[in-house]
């Protein structure tokens, strides 16, 4: 069963250990506004307390977007000068933070416009798979603004400094081949198979131990954090050994067979 949030403009769906969240205002590319972004946090909440949910799937509505970037009918009211904006980031910060902070491993599947914001959206996820149609950008520059620490720091990460300047100073858009050359996205498919890509990697993921892929993604953050130290990782590590799930991995193995994982 389909929930709705935001009047409707965000939609959950959650099918055999995913969770599909679609950013549904495709009338306006899937641009975001503040009651989305509230949405959004109300879904990923629950997500996180329901053990069944087990990968994420973040997608768009209809086929011409991903997320094209912050609702700009809601700039001048909510964005006209810096005070406005701090107030808009205060407004939008929850969701932000919960998708950064989001603890199973998060798919964007993208189809479409993915820009600004939205290109902010998917960074935070931790696998992008495009449709090769799809356009990638930062058009801050266009607008006479500049994006923030927290979604430079992600770019960078991703691409390099030399490909993060060029997308934001020159504000142009790239194509879903030169953003899988450049690293900004994992893979590229064809239209018609972008679905079934992002399915079968998430059928995958959700089948797999549970603490041991949210522990690659815990031990993942370690590495880039500028405080991160072997110190806060091996715990992290030596739990897995102690699970059920340990043990059911070495007896599937001996008895070649599937796992049968329950997350604990």
């Amino acid at each position: 069963m389909t929930m709705k949030y935001a009047d409707g403009k965000m939609l959950a769906d959650i099918d055999q250990g995913v969770g599909l969240i679609t950013f549904n205002q495709p009338e306006k590319r899937n641009a975001m506004s503040v009651a989305m972004w509230d949405g959004l946090t109300q879904i990923l909440d629950t997500f996180e307390a329901d053990d069944s949910v087990r990968v994420v799937v973040l997608t768009g509505a209809g086929p011409k977007a991903f997320v094209s970037g912050a609702d700009i009918s809601q700039f001048d009211q909510q964005r006209s000068d810096a005070n406005a904006q701090l107030e808009y980031d205060r407004l939008t910060s929850a969701g932000r933070t919960k998708l950064a902070t989001f603890q199973k491993p998060v798919i964007a599947r993208i189809r479409g416009f993915c820009l600004g914001g939205g290109l902010g959206i998917a960074m935070q996820a931790d696998i992008r798979i495009a449709a090769v149609d799809s356009e990638f950008g930062i058009p801050a520059a266009k607008l006479g603004i500049a994006y923030g620490f927290d979604m430079t720091r992600k770019l960078v990460e991703l691409v390099g400094p030399a490909h993060a300047k060029m997308m934001l100073y020159t504000g142009t858009r790239i194509d879903a081949t030169e953003a899988a050359r450049i690293g900004l996205i994992n893979r590229v498919t064809s239209d018609e198979d972008l679905s079934d890509v992002v399915v079968e990697i998430a059928r995958t993921i959700a089948d797999n131990a549970p603490m041991s892929v949210g522990t690659a993604k815990k031990v993942v953050a370690e590495v880039l954090s500028p405080t991160g130290s072997k110190t806060n990782v091996d715990p992290l590590v030596a739990a897995c050994f102690d699970t059920a799930d340990y043990r059911e991995g070495r007896l599937a193995f001996k008895e070649k067979r599937s796992p049968i994982f329950t997350g604990r």
